[in-house]
């Protein structure tokens, strides 16, 4: 089945319904590159980069709605906080820019709560796919 076959079909299809090539790019490739931005935001406004950084964490909710149940929710949730969180500090690094806003000591715990905020927000996005799954039936 193609994505391009869900346009517009609520609820949207569970990621085991998605090609490899799609799940690849919705686990994987969006939180780096999402982790990237706001990585390199870090060093231009804080603003800007708490914004992005709030979008993120919040972006575990709909990570999880492609799941069903808390658990496995979380486990993408894990994911993808731990790539967000990762590329924040690596894009940061390669930027070279001092950092606007203010970052934990040392940096790597930064991921760590991505990764925590990513599992439990992502766990609720399960929650809310299995209250969805059993309305439906």
């Amino acid at each position: 089945m193609g994505s391009a076959s869900h346009a517009g079909r609520w609820p949207p299809p569970l990621m085991s319904q998605h090609p490899r090539s799609t799940q690849v790019i919705l686990v994987g490739v969006v939180p780096a590159v999402f982790g990237a931005i706001t990585g390199i935001f870090l060093g231009i406004s804080e603003a800007v980069y708490i914004v992005l950084s709030i979008l993120g964490i919040l972006g575990g909710v709909g990570a999880g709605f492609d799941h069903v149940g808390a658990a496995a929710g979380a486990k993408r949730g894990v994911i993808a906080g731990l790539l967000f969180g990762g590329f924040i500090l690596i894009a940061h690094e390669l930027s070279g820019q001092d950092p606007e806003a203010h970052l934990p000591e040392p940096a790597i715990v930064l991921v760590v709560v991505t990764t925590v905020l990513g599992a439990a927000f992502g766990a609720i996005g399960g929650v809310l796919r299995a209250r969805v799954e059993r309305a439906r039936q």
